[in-house]
């Protein structure tokens, strides 16, 4: 048997040296003697570098250009370290060198006319569509130059100095020539525009019959060309159309080639260059011109319709619309008038420009639906009633 040891676990060791256990904590153990040491080394280190700051000078250079700088600037001698460059802020009214500030907009004189009158100077002329006055300048094979007013000259192509074939350019456009242009292309890179006169006097033509179509006004035109549609013709520089439907008699209408023929305005469109004539409607519409607002006329009824009726007035058709028959309520149309019935009305209405004539029955009546009651009684004193309306009417035209 063994000897039990009664310190056996008293005489157990860890691992490793007893001397190694106790080291850590003497080094984390700082006493206050040794705070104290560390302070006082770190207050020297920065007195030292204080020292030396203040001791070490700025290195002189010996570059000649730098000798010429300190020589040129006296007020650099003043400062004797670098720490009291960095401590003393600069005043730039101690030195002698002059500094150049930027000039400011509202230092420099600023006339407000004079700029805008130099922006009107300069300002485009020539809007396209616009009309403009010049004065020939120049003259080259291909065109002619027009002095508009602007920066540059207005350029004229040969073929928009007029109308037609121009033989004899040079003698007809001379130097010094005045006419009044048409902008038909606005400036280019170089300020100039383009012009026409050709295109000028086509507006005014195209001005010219829209004004004359609304009066209704009868023209004479020389036939110079047929299609198998129609005729063709020149109407201030424009060409019309005259549909073999608007002739008088149109089964040979090549024969009207060369002659010349009335006619009326049958539509006048300057944005499609659409100018189409009739013979027919000059017919009419010189029926109307011997017509007068308020005159009572007679005519066969043509044609009923749901609005009224047409009224045959000898070579033209006046139309009778429901809201001038009469005054009273009436069922239908048909149990007043009938088609072939011979009736008398009244103009209202005369528009040369559509050829259209306007009756009135309405006006005949003494009484709210006279016509309805006594029909025979109202066409029988229509005469005489049409005397007494005659004022009312030229109360209206003296109006218009």
């Amino acid at each position: 048997m063994g000897v039990s040891n009664k310190n056996a676990h008293n005489n157990i060791q860890p691992k490793g040296n007893k001397k190694d256990l106790k080291k850590p904590l003497q080094v984390l153990h700082i006493s206050k003697k040794d705070t104290q040491e560390i302070q006082n080394e770190q207050t020297n280190s920065q007195e030292e570098i204080k020292k030396e700051n203040i001791v070490i000078k700025p290195q002189i250079l010996e570059d000649e250009s730098a000798k010429e700088i300190e020589e040129s600037d006296e007020n650099t001698k003043s400062f004797h370290s670098p720490q009291q460059n960095l401590n003393r802020p600069l005043n730039f009214s101690d030195q002698s060198t002059d500094f150049q500030l930027e000039r400011t907009v509202d230092e420099f004189d600023f006339d407000e006319s004079a700029f805008l009158e130099a922006l009107n100077a300069n300002e485009p002329i020539g809007a396209k569509g616009e009309t403009i006055s010049g004065k020939v300048i120049a003259i080259e094979s291909d065109g002619l130059y027009v002095d508009i007013g602007g920066k540059a000259p207005g350029y004229m192509p040969k073929k928009e100095c007029g109308l037609g074939v121009i033989t004899n350019f040079k003698e007809k456009f001379s130097i010094g020539l005045e006419m009044e242009v048409l902008v038909i292309k606005e400036q280019n890179a170089d300020g100039m525009v383009t012009v026409s006169a050709r295109a000028l006097i086509l507006r005014q033509s195209w001005e010219k019959v829209s004004f004359s179509a609304k009066n209704g006004e009868l023209i004479n035109v020389l036939i110079n060309g047929f299609n198998r549609g129609g005729l063709t013709c020149d109407v201030d520089g424009l060409r019309g159309f005259i549909p073999r439907s608007q002739l008088e008699n149109g089964k040979d209408h090549q024969s009207f080639v060369g002659k010349t023929l009335k006619v009326a305005f049958l539509e006048v469109n300057p944005e499609s260059r659409k100018l189409v004539l009739s013979e027919k409607k000059a017919s009419l519409v010189s029926k109307l011109t011997s017509l007068e607002l308020g005159q009572l006329i007679e005519g066969e009824v043509l044609a009923v319709k749901p609005y009224g009726f047409f009224i045959d007035l000898g070579g033209a058709s006046g139309l009778l619309h429901q809201s001038s028959l009469t005054n009273g309520s009436i069922r239908s149309l048909r149990e007043i008038f009938r088609e072939g019935e011979i009736v008398k009305a009244l103009i209202s209405e005369i528009d040369l420009e559509k050829g259209r004539i306007g009756l009135n029955t309405a006006l005949l009546e003494n009484s709210a639906g006279e016509l309805i009651i006594d029909k025979q009684k109202v066409m029988q004193e229509a005469t005489e009633r049409a005397i007494k309306t005659k004022a009312l009417f030229d109360k209206k035209e003296q109006d218009r």
